[in-house]
């Protein structure tokens, strides 16, 4: 199974809703589309091995990636989609286990577009700040993938701004340091928020809109130090998806393109999903 299977812990997730084990779940067949992107899921040099089966979340990415001369699709919708199946009130509750009280959705859950283990952010977060602050009601909770909360010029500009600054944790890298509760945290945090918000439209956006929260996208993009451009940059995101981007945008629009994007009408049983993805586990 190709490392990028395991990132975020999605293996681990499909696993447990098809009902193996999900401590160490069985082989994928394939390349499990591990985020959103402007093409098929997939970064420009990712390698494939003949044959692979490219499992991504939705026909939309699919048609993408025909367009780009890629084949071997098979849409089986956001593993995101499967946790919210699995866990319908993680979040909600101030306490499952002994206090059923309600949560009661305020403020912005903020997402800062981030790099990666090969790769830093760079822009004017000072500027960010002040924007943040005059378009922003309520509280704002500052969320930094590590790369940029383990930079403490990061990290503190956001603290001493008076936000409250979380991480997620590691989506991992060569099967090490992966935090399987990665996304676990994220839902939690995004159905106590009323509102999602970042400076690029990527994957923790349509995360936000499809666990009920309003969202944004606006403020200084920044850019990243290597980002490959072969597929358009960030400019192919404002031209192809301007209705996502903006401080005030239809949140009926939003939650449609996301439904399209995150393959809502294409999730699979917990039978499909073992006979489909996961190797040597057919009925």
């Amino acid at each position: 199974m190709h490392h990028h299977n395991h990132y975020y812990g999605h293996s681990h997730i499909l696993a447990r809703y098809a009902g193996l084990d999900d401590r160490h779940p069985p082989r994928l067949r394939g390349y499990l589309q591990h985020g959103w992107n402007v093409a098929d899921g997939y970064n420009p040099t990712h390698e494939f091995f003949d044959g692979a089966v490219r499992y991504v979340w939705s026909p939309r990415i699919a048609e993408r990636g025909y367009a780009l001369g890629r084949r071997n699709y098979t849409v089986v919708g956001a593993p995101w989609l499967y946790l919210q199946r699995l866990e319908p009130e993680l979040g909600f509750l101030e306490d499952p286990e002994t206090n059923r009280k309600p949560v009661e959705r305020e403020g912005t859950l903020w997402f800062l577009f981030h790099g990666w283990e090969g790769g830093k952010i760079e822009g004017d977060h000072k500027r960010l700040i002040d924007e943040i602050r005059e378009t922003e009601d309520g509280p704002v909770t500052f969320s930094l993938y590590y790369t940029e909360y383990d930079r403490p010029e990061i990290r503190n500009a956001y603290l001493d701004a008076g936000f409250e600054v979380i991480s997620f944790g590691r989506r991992g890298f060569s099967y090490l340091g992966t935090d399987t509760e990665f996304l676990y945290k994220q839902l939690t945090a995004m159905r106590r928020h009323k509102r999602v918000a970042g400076n690029r439209l990527a994957t923790a956006i349509l995360y936000g809109a499809a666990a009920g929260c309003e969202i944004a996208v606006y403020g200084d993009p920044m850019m990243m130090e290597g980002e490959d451009p072969r597929f358009g940059g960030y400019a192919r995101v404002q031209r192809l998806w301007p209705d996502l981007i903006g401080k005030d945008i239809d949140q009926r629009v939003a939650q449609q393109i996301t439904r399209e994007e995150l393959g809502a009408r294409y999730l699979l049983t917990p039978a499909e999903v073992r006979r489909t993805m996961f190797d040597g586990s057919n009925e």
